[in-house]
């Protein structure tokens, strides 16, 4: 099995980001509750996947967060070696361009654009990437996790075309 290291930096940057978020805090309030000296920007680029993060460091994130360090290993080894295919998630564009959450209006937005494209010469469907996600989810204005867990739930079987 190949290990993505990028990809994996930026799961646990978007596992760490989700969990701060969760609690509502900001990076200076996440910053205050750590014992050693990191910068924000530090805790930024951590966050963005685009900084390796000793595991000492992690721990200490962790703990501040009041996480179990190997229960958010658990979760990013989960969201990267699992699924559809590593780092991607499938998406039909008919799904998208039906659901009415509104948060989801700009990926509605694009899929309709995406389906008009596609005039009906190749499937509605396409696969998108850790890194197409992370925009996505920040144009909705949530989180990847939350926009991944959503495009799954819209993943499922189509209903049956009504008779006339």
């Amino acid at each position: 099995m190949q290990l993505d290291t990028a990809n994996y930096q930026r799961v646990l940057g978007d596992e760490l980001r989700r969990l701060r978020k969760q609690r509502g805090w900001t990076r200076r309030d996440l910053n205050r509750r750590l014992q050693s000296d990191i910068s924000l920007q530090t805790l930024a680029t951590y966050e963005l996947g685009t900084r390796q993060c000793s595991v000492i460091r992690l721990v200490e994130i962790c703990l501040a967060l009041d996480e179990v360090p190997h229960e958010l290993m658990a979760r990013v080894h989960q969201r990267v070696f699992t699924g559809s295919s590593v780092g991607r998630i499938r998406v039909d564009l008919r799904r998208v361009v039906r659901d009415t959450q509104p948060e989801l209006l700009p990926l509605r937005r694009w899929a309709k654009g995406k389906l008009t494209e596609l005039n009906g010469h190749h499937a509605p469907d396409v696969n998108l990437d850790i890194s197409a996600l992370e925009r996505m989810a920040e144009l909705c204005g949530v989180d990847t996790v939350d926009l991944i867990a959503r495009l799954r739930q819209l993943s499922g079987p189509l209903p049956e075309p009504e008779e006339d």
